[in-house]
Order: structure tokens, then sequence, then C-alpha cells
């Protein structure tokens, strides 16, 4: 089987990934106690037959999450263990340390972390071994706290020197631009962006404003809670990761989804959609129909990140439906939404969008699909982060803290130059015509 080993690091993500194990072992009929609850025998085939994709068999017919759960600090596992889902988990794939990184990058990838780091990946090194066909790996992390950004690259980076021939895919919570956690989170995201930008395959980038507009405006809810918005990030993480659980009309999985998604190793930052999102109550006044899926698909108010597709153009995207869909409708409809929109794709890839079809729909819903862009309008989310970067970095302010820790200032101004790159990049991507000669040359170079 194609295996994939899940980790999740620091609070927010276990939070995410906590969510995530929820939506699928309820997609796979697997009960909070690891057993299979399935009734109906046809369903039962297409349930299980692929369900070692994220889960080992136990004894007694006991179905275990493939993940490590991570933290510097002990109490968002114990609430992960003393959770709905608790007696899920394997109890060697929980490693917390005692100290906590105490929101600082330096903590989680120099001294707390790199102590810890060893443990992680012995567990995922049995996790690996016991492994049939390792597809790859995918860390739940956020990049504004110290342990999901120091710790989680430490680990991006250890893995991809240990695996260098599997995907490595992160879901990447990024800073928003209202809503503000941390004062140092410039620091520790750019730190962390530096990193993945070298060790990491795929990044899907997503953030809380963006998740609370999509509760606000698109689910009509009041007050909108993290469990709110932790449960629609692991619908997109469940959508992309669907045609690897359960059988399709057309197949993709994490390496086809990069050979596609990735014209150039450096760009490789997705935003992620789900659709339908409809407020309930509301539900019978829709009809699920694959255009309907298709316009909600590229409508920039279900973009996961707070960045608007408009102002940029798209490189790449693909498109992964779930349920009785029809080929030719789905095609269809890339088509003409290429067709309609040529501005805001890149012409000189001529066929950018990517599509697979999984039969088996959410719970619930007839069909539904999941969005994964790859727009130059994401610069934008760099550019707030480097602002923001250069403000502080620029009075030297909170940095004794990381320089405390054995960190460089040379680093922070290796991170900064890297960053202020990837946004040009960008820029000149989105610029490029059809008829520019020398445009990739030197980027081919780089690599060659």
């Amino acid at each position: 089987m194609r295996e994939i080993i899940h980790v999740q690091m620091g609070q927010c993500g276990n939070q995410i990934g906590t969510k995530f194990w929820e939506v699928i072992s309820d997609e796979h009929g697997i009960q909070p106690d690891g057993q299979y609850a399935g009734e109906n025998p046809e369903l039962r085939d297409v349930q299980l037959e692929r369900v070692n994709v994220y889960f080992d068999e136990g004894t007694k017919g006991k179905y275990v999450p493939r993940s490590v759960l991570v933290d510097l600090e002990p109490g968002t596992i114990e609430a992960a263990k003393s959770g709905p889902y608790g007696a899920l988990y394997k109890p060697d794939s929980f490693v917390y340390g005692q100290g906590g990184a105490g929101n600082n990058w330096a903590k989680g990838h120099y001294t707390e972390g790199a102590e810890l780091v060893d443990s992680v990946l012995d567990v995922i090194r049995k996790q690996a071994e016991s492994a049939d066909c390792l597809q790859g790996f995918q860390l739940a992390h956020s990049l504004g706290g110290g342990t999901g950004s120091g710790l989680g690259t430490l680990l991006v980076s250890k893995v991809h020197e240990d695996y260098p021939d599997r995907i490595m895919t992160t879901i990447s919570v990024m800073p928003s631009p209202k809503v503000s956690d941390t004062v140092v989170e410039p620091y520790n995201a750019t730190l962390s962006i530096h990193q993945l930008l070298e060790n990491s395959d795929e990044t899907f980038c997503i953030d809380n404003e963006a998740l609370y507009d999509i509760c606000f405006k698109t689910l009509k809810l009041q007050n909108p809670s993290y469990g709110d918005l932790n449960h629609l990030v692991s619908l997109a993480m469940s959508g992309f990761t669907t045609c690897l659980r359960f059988p399709g009309q057309l197949n993709a999985d994490l390496r086809k989804l990069a050979v596609n998604m990735v014209p150039f190793p450096r760009l490789h930052f997705f935003m992620p959609g789900f659709v339908p999102l409809t407020p309930r109550g509301s539900q019978s006044y829709r009809a699920l129909s694959v255009p309907e899926l298709t316009m909600q698909m590229f409508d920039a108010k279900n973009m996961m990140a707070a960045c608007d597709p408009r102002h940029g153009r798209y490189l790449t995207v693909a498109s992964i439906f779930r349920g009785r869909v029809s080929m030719k409708e789905v095609d269809e409809q890339m088509y003409n939404i290429q067709s309609k929109n040529s501005s805001f794709f890149i012409e000189w890839i001529p066929h950018n969008v990517k599509t697979a079809v999984c039969d088996i729909a959410p719970r619930g819903l007839k069909m539904s699909a999941t969005f994964v862009g790859n727009t130059t309008a994401i610069q934008d989310l760099f550019k707030r982060l480097c602002e923001q970067f250069t403000a502080m970095f620029k009075r030297k302010a909170f940095l004794h803290w990381y320089t405390a820790e054995g960190m460089d200032e040379m680093e922070f101004t290796e991170a900064e130059s890297n960053l202020t790159d990837l946004i040009a990049e960008y820029q000149q991507y989105q610029e490029a015509t059809a008829d520019d000669e020398s445009l990739g040359e030197e980027q081919y170079e780089e690599y060659a």
C-alpha cells in the first residue's frame, strides 16, 4: 500500500491533526476505539480496501493511526489523549518535552527541539520500517509559534535527509493579516519559510483570517470557534488524500500532485479550498452539480489563504472531485473555466488544470470538490510577512531572545533575502509571456 506517515506538531498542528483523524476515521467507518463499525458489506470493501494508507492494523481488528503527535510541552498532547479519539492512538506515538518553546523559533529549532528531535525520528523510523511502500510524510503545524515552526522545520530537514526520495507535504498555518496570536510571528514565520523553501515538496498555506471569513460570509456562523476552523482544514486535508484512500475513475496521489503543480522547485506553496460550503438549513435550496461546484471552487471567497487569486495568475491548479460525477462534465467545466478566464491563467503552461475524480463522496454529501491552486497572488502573503519582519528587524527588536539560544543575526538576514527572492520570482513569472526567451533558463541552470 502507498502509506503516509502523518506528523502533527505544536498546539495548532495537534488540534488540526486530531480533527483530521476524526474526519478520516469516520470516512473509513472506524470508531473512536479503533474498531471497524460498518454494517453494509458493499461499503465495507470500499472503506477497508485502502485503509492501510493511514492506519496500521493492530490485534483483534483494531485500526491504529500511522501518526506521530509531538509537542515541547505536555498540555496539548494530554488534551488529545483525553479527547474523544484519545484511545485510537498508539501510546508510543506521543512524543513530548516538558520545557515548551515559548513562541521562540530558536528554542524549537536549536535547543529544546534539538533534544527531542531524535526521539521523534525514532518513532518515524519504526513506522517507516513497518510500511510496505511508503509514499511520503505530511506535517501539520503552524508557522507563528515556536514548536510547530522551529521543531517542525528541523524535523522536515532531518526527514528530507533520511528519506530524500519520499514526498514531504506540509499543512502550514500562516500568520494572518489581522489576526495575530504572537508578537514575534513575523520572525518565526520567515525563518520557517526559509527552511520550507529548501526541504518541503508541497506546502499548503492556510490562515485563520481566511477561515474566519469562510465561517462568517459563507457558513453564516456568528461566532466560530477554533473547532469550526480546524474542521474546515481537515475537510481540505481529507480532500487531497481521497484518491489514495478510495477507488476512483482518475486517481491522484501526493507525487502526482507535486509533479503537476510545481513548475519550479521553489514555487511549491499552494492555496487550498473546499466546496460545497453552504450554511446549515439552506442546503436544500441548492442543487449540487459539477458546474455549481466548479463555480464555487474558483470563487475567491472560498480560498483558505488570505490573498485574492484575482491579484495574480494561476501557474497550476488541481481539482479533486468526489462522488458520482461524469468525467465528461468535469472536463467540459475545466475547459470552460480556462477559456473564459484565460487572463488569470499563465499562457506558457497550456493545460494547467489537473483533475482527479474519486467515486466516494464525503459523509452527508452527494458530491464535493477540493481545490489546490498554485497562484502568483500568494506573494501578497509573503510580502506582508516580509514588511512586518523588516520593521522589527531594522530595530533589532526581540532579537536577544533568539541570539541567547545561539542563533546568529546572519540567519535572519539570509531568511529575509530568501523571502524577498521568492516574492521576486513569483512576480517574474506573473509578468512573463509565452514569447519570453530568457525566462527559466537561469532557473534550470541553477538546478542542473
